[in-house]
């Protein structure tokens, strides 16, 4: 902080007016997100209310079973795109049942950082300049995902 202090007072910067217009800004932006968020916020808990997370993690297990991948980690793989404290409480969840040394717990922690609460970043990125048209950002990013899930189950198997 000194370091830009000095700087601004070397540069003959009048760093408290540049500080409140920059914190505008940034209300600005706030604003303009907010409503994005809220929905995304809205539509993650009602998807885990629901009880529709579970019926899709239902209907892929075959599917992830012929891959080789544990079904426990199915809810985390779904919720982490969307949504990263909703993904965080799965992976406690996770964590908690299966162990941290379990096959599905370290698929998950490897997945937990290789892969980007998506929509949430679109939402919070797109939002935040006016774009609303996201042409190839949505399935580039997800293909993405499915990337860090597979990447993480293959890396577990190897290293492990």
């Amino acid at each position: 902080m000194a370091v830009i202090i000095i700087y601004g007072i070397i540069k003959k910067t009048p760093i408290f007016d540049v500080f409140i217009e920059g914190a505008r800004d940034g209300l600005t932006t706030v604003y303009k997100v907010l409503p994005s968020l809220l929905a995304l916020l809205v539509a993650v808990g009602m998807f885990r209310s629901s009880g529709a997370l579970d019926m899709i993690v239902y209907a892929l297990s075959p599917a992830a079973r012929f891959l080789g991948l544990p079904k426990e980690i199915l809810p985390l793989a779904l919720m982490r795109p969307v949504s990263g404290s909703g993904a965080l409480a799965i992976f406690k969840d996770l964590i908690n049942t299966s162990g941290a040394d379990s096959t599905a717990g370290r698929i998950a922690a490897v997945m937990m950082g290789s892969s980007e609460t998506t929509f949430y970043a679109i939402a919070v990125y797109y939002g935040s300049i006016g774009i609303t048209k996201t042409r190839h950002t949505v399935p580039a990013a997800l293909a993405g995902d499915l990337a860090g899930l597979i990447g993480s189950a293959i890396a577990v198997k190897l290293l492990f």
